[in-house]
């Protein structure tokens, strides 16, 4: 018999370890920390999680089910490099998925999102002004995902963070360009077009400006960064 309840609280859910650990490996691959080519242990990310090595490796197993890390011969995972064509069909699904998600994303956010997506807005041209590719890839992940997570679709969702979970190591290639002045990253970026949509509850608008968000940046890697041989 189920014990009767004294004040009627709900119970708390605490979040198992191992999705926390799988989360913040998740973010560090969507937001660029790692970069393509790197190899990863379990030992390292567990010391470096403050945690065991067991929920670090039900994370790593995971993200290899979902092609996000390769393993290899010794045992551990390599963040993939990927070749040209690779990255374009990416980032070209990364325009279908994501420009659906914004403009459906328009009719629901209200104003107090509103308010964070600008913060964000403000954050990533700071960074990019700032030339720090770190904070500007996490801008840009914060930025675009507080968006799609109003899209009201967890499928969409799923399949926008699977594309990024393979592309967001490679966008660190951008630290490299412009002549070394990541500021130059701007004349390509579209998220103040992308907020100025959302503010007036434009949705086909929105979606455009995200759009051409993506396609100008991997127009511009594929001109200008190196790729793996095809």
């Amino acid at each position: 018999m189920a014990k009767k309840q004294q004040f009627g609280l709900s119970v708390v859910e605490v979040e198992p370890l191992h999705e926390k650990v799988y989360a913040e490996i998740v973010r560090a691959l969507v937001s660029g920390r790692f970069e393509p080519g790197q190899k990863l242990t379990s030992r390292k990310l567990a010391q470096e999680l403050g945690t065991s090595d067991m929920p670090v490796r039900a994370a790593l197993m995971r993200l290899q089910a979902q092609q996000a890390l390769r393993p290899l011969p010794n045992g551990s995972l390599e963040v993939p490099q990927i070749t040209a064509s690779e990255f374009a069909q990416l980032m070209d699904a990364r325009t279908v998925v994501e420009g659906a998600a914004t403009e459906r994303a328009a009719s629901i956010i209200n104003g107090n999102n509103l308010r964070t997506i600008r913060k964000l807005s403000e954050e990533l041209t700071s960074a990019a002004r700032a030339g720090d590719i770190d904070r500007y890839l996490a801008a840009n992940y914060d930025f675009k995902f507080t968006i799609y997570r109003h899209c009201g679709n967890a499928p969409l969702l799923f399949l926008i963070e699977t594309l990024w979970m393979q592309i967001g190591p490679f966008l660190r290639r951008y630290s490299g360009s412009f002549d070394g002045a990541l500021s130059g990253i701007l004349e390509i970026d579209y998220h103040e077009d992308a907020l100025e949509a959302l503010e007036k509850g434009d949705g086909p608008k929105a979606r455009e400006a995200i759009v051409r968000d993506i396609s100008e940046g991997a127009a511009y890697l594929l001109k200008h960064a190196e790729f793996t041989a095809d």
